[in-house]
């Protein structure tokens, strides 16, 4: 699993270190069960603290991507087979998207209202 971040982005950190869980998710290289790298291997490879990593596990854990067990760290969970069936579908809605000269956050902001109704 490669994370990855930019630090010259406006994005938080762990902002960015969750999407990556999510992207890697999304794509199949992560299935539940998967065990993620230990906070500490994350913060060290990406030199990061590691609180920031922490709350990104946190967050991934609050959206019910990844379980926390004491003493195994952090597991993918079986959302993660959710994310990769929705993968294609989100490819061709953004296809669409762009063949109608809708850009990206016109597109997140249906998403988002489409959520809420």
């Amino acid at each position: 699993m490669l994370l990855r971040i930019d630090p010259d982005s406006s994005a938080p950190l762990y902002d960015q270190i969750a999407g990556s869980v999510r992207r890697e998710t999304a794509a199949g290289r992560l299935v539940p069960g998967d065990r993620l790298p230990s906070a500490r291997e994350v913060a060290a490879a990406l030199d990061v603290n590691l609180h920031t990593v922490l709350k990104a596990y946190q967050l991934l854990r609050d959206e019910g991507l990844v379980e926390m067990r004491r003493g195994r760290g952090a597991i993918v969970s079986a959302r993660a087979d959710a994310l990769a069936e929705l993968r294609a579908e989100a490819a061709a809605l953004a296809g669409r998207a762009r063949a109608l000269g809708v850009g990206p956050d016109a597109l997140a902001a249906l998403l988002k209202a489409a959520d809420d109704s």
